[in-house]
């Protein structure tokens, strides 16, 4: 049996007042799918980066592909978050999903995904 790496509840954003913040910020990645908020004031209180999904149910009306892409953006996160200056990050999904199969939207989500976390990390 293998392990997952998961997502530490200190990594991610949890009070509406914390996404508040962040939708009020500043944008500083956009995609075609999906764009990335943060807020201005500087830093987290414990000086990671965290993560807030805002995905909506008029751009992903099945639950299934919500639920694909949350999966997926956490996954990249994850993998990044280290890397990334100590601030709260918010993705939301701005965009209709296009028909496609879940198989095909983890890959165009996880190549936004990345794409974005690299350009935030740079």
């Amino acid at each position: 049996m293998t392990t997952r790496a998961t997502l530490p509840s200190a990594a991610r954003l949890h009070r509406p007042s914390e996404y508040a913040s962040a939708l009020q910020g500043k944008r500083i990645a956009r995609g075609a799918m999906f764009v990335v908020m943060t807020p201005r004031a500087p830093a987290s209180d414990d000086g990671m980066a965290r993560l807030g999904l805002i995905i909506a149910k008029r751009h992903a009306v099945r639950a299934s592909t919500r639920n694909t892409i949350k999966r997926v953006l956490r996954e990249a996160f994850r993998a990044r978050r280290h890397a990334l200056p100590a601030r709260d990050y918010v993705f939301r999904l701005h965009a209709p999903v296009p028909p496609t199969s879940l198989t095909m939207l983890r890959r165009q989500v996880r190549i936004e995904a990345d794409a974005l976390l690299d350009r935030i990390r740079s």
